[in-house]
């Protein structure tokens, strides 16, 4: 069944913007009477049929598919196009937002208009991600952060996790074990240099917990998929 996202329903009804009805009639050469799921990109979901002339006709209201648990990704600004596979997996996962930090480590610099672009190019990636995973509300995607607006956003965090190759130990399912009932989880991911020492001392001092993925180093967008998939399946509804 193909998804797609609809304006402001009237009635049974519901216009598709004009590139999805292109899409749907071009490409697709979806007919009235063939099934979509309908999304309004606010939450809610429709089991649908194609009604012609750019319209769908709506059927049945589904289920919310948001996971009661928030989850925000910190990721520490990768290179090249590292974030756009972020953004997507993320996105499938359910996390609820993605916000890229200027770390100390980080060689990428985005900051004005570069920062705008980007960001508008993630916030199309997770758009795209959420229709093709039937999610009802897009991922979040928030303009690069400076250091300390970060920290401040962190910091407001029922628990705030720092997955770390230095960490030992402590791992994601002993904080569980220590903040079962937390709903609006952060994750602090480093670019590809790692976070320095002073980064995870002032995240430390806020409350946060430095955990351990394992005996290997994992790359930054493996780092962030693997424990957004962990804390997912921990406090979410994996």
């Amino acid at each position: 069944m193909h998804s797609f996202y609809i304006e402001s329903p009237e009635g049974d009804y519901a216009a598709l913007p004009a590139e999805e009805a292109k899409h749907a009639a071009k490409v697709l050469r979806l007919k009235p009477g063939d099934e979509v799921c309908a999304m309004d990109g606010a939450g809610r979901r429709w089991r649908a049929e194609m009604a012609g002339e750019g319209r769908v006709r709506l059927l049945e209201e589904l289920s919310a598919n948001e996971c009661a648990a928030r989850i925000t990704v910190y990721e520490g600004l990768p290179k090249a196009d590292k974030l756009d596979f972020i953004a997507q997996k993320l996105t499938e996962l359910g996390a609820a937002r993605l916000v890229p930090v200027k770390m100390e480590r980080c060689v990428v610099k985005l900051d004005g208009k570069d920062g705008a672009k980007r960001r508008e190019r993630l916030q199309k990636i997770a758009r795209e991600a959420a229709k093709q995973c039937r999610r009802g509300l897009p991922m979040d995607v928030s303009e690069p952060m400076d250091w300390r607006a970060a920290l401040t956003a962190m910091a407001a965090h029922d628990a705030l996790l720092i997955p770390w190759e230095d960490a030992r130990g402590t791992r994601l399912k002993d904080v569980f074990a220590e903040l079962p009932a937390a709903k609006d989880i952060g994750i602090v991911i480093g670019p590809e240099g790692g976070m320095s020492p002073d980064e995870v001392d002032a995240m430390l001092q806020i409350g946060g917990r430095t955990v351990t993925l394992g005996p290997r180093i994992l790359r930054t967008e493996t780092a962030a998929v693997v424990s957004a998939a962990l804390a997912m399946q921990l406090w979410g509804d994996l």
